[in-house]
């Protein structure tokens, strides 16, 4: 039994358009911190955006403007709506829930302070021509 699983990764060129889904089970994507993150092969995982149960959020410098993070409360489900997508943003995406877990700005390097319970399996995301 998977908590939260990731969908709709895939190969897109550059320039093109993505929307994933993290689809939870028992949690509540409101009442948690939720977010996405990122690790491309041979680099550091790093963190993507965040919304909190209050609907704050926060992007990484460079995704803003690109991608959107969002939440849809009747189907307890996640997403991340990306656009324009650049080489760059190859990499495997994943999706965490913390219960008590700040989205304020820098909450990317503070996941060891805080308890981020659950994490996705991952989807792969691979922006190439």
């Amino acid at each position: 039994v998977v908590e939260l699983v990731e969908s709709g990764g895939t190969s897109v060129q550059p320039g093109g358009s993505l929307r994933l889904s993290c689809s939870a089970s028992t949690l509540t994507v409101s009442n948690n911190l939720m977010a996405w993150f990122r690790q491309a092969p041979g680099k550091a995982r790093e963190g993507v955006a965040c919304i909190n149960g209050y609907g704050s959020l926060e992007y990484a410098d460079s995704v803003k403007g690109r991608f959107a993070i969002s939440r849809d409360n009747a189907d307890n489900t996640l997403y991340l709506q990306m656009t324009d997508l650049k080489f760059e943003d190859t990499a495997t995406y994943y999706c965490a829930a913390a219960t008590f877990a700040p989205c304020v700005p820098g909450w990317e390097t503070k996941v060891g302070q805080y308890d981020y319970k659950y994490w996705g399996q991952g989807t792969q995301v691979t922006v190439s021509a």
